[in-house]
């Protein structure tokens, strides 16, 4: 049995969690979110408590059971606190532009790219080389962060490119130091 399974949640003040047939859904400051649970894990809802319970003769269920835990757990911080993820541009005219609900990021192609935040992500930029990208969805955050962080990824060389504010690019020596 997963031990982070057996860990319940616990529900602050001002979240409402819904549980109708498999679907959960979970209210509060920072927004809605709902999510589909795996028929093999039983949910319970006491109070400001949730618990989770693998049903019994179920080969699936060990598998879920800390998923489940930790995508609930996530659903929670996500409309109370938020997540967010901060991408830096490194590069010699490397930079980025508010545009409406989006960014524009010059990113030394020929062409500006212009990319659009799906609905309950917000793009800010903080400085023309720093773009934070927040929202209630921890999975959401995560792919829009990764989708921006592909549009030119950090090359192994000179490390240039959009990264993650925390990442660490490890660059290779060129064909040139191997020379003698």
């Amino acid at each position: 049995m997963s031990r982070i399974g057996k860990r319940p949640v616990n529900l602050p003040k001002g979240v409402e969690v819904k549980l109708s047939g498999r679907t959960l859904s979970v209210k509060g400051p920072k927004g809605n979110l709902s999510r589909d649970l795996h028929s093999d894990i039983e949910v319970k809802v006491d109070g400001q408590t949730m618990t989770f319970e693998p049903k019994a003769g179920s080969e699936d269920a060990g598998r879920f059971h800390g998923l489940t835990r930790t995508l609930v757990s996530n659903m929670v911080v996500g409309v109370t606190d938020g997540f967010s993820r901060r991408l830096k541009l490194v590069g010699v005219g490397y930079r980025a532009a508010a545009q409406g609900k989006g960014v524009t990021l010059s990113l030394g192609y020929s062409h500006p790219v212009v990319y659009d935040a799906p609905t309950g992500i917000e793009l800010k930029v903080e400085a023309q080389t720093t773009i934070v990208v927040s929202g209630a969805d921890k999975e959401m955050v995560g792919q829009v962060a990764a989708k921006i962080r592909g549009f030119r990824p950090p090359e192994p060389y000179h490390g240039k490119g959009v990264r993650y504010e925390d990442e660490h690019i490890a660059t290779k020596v060129g064909k040139a130091a191997g020379k003698k």
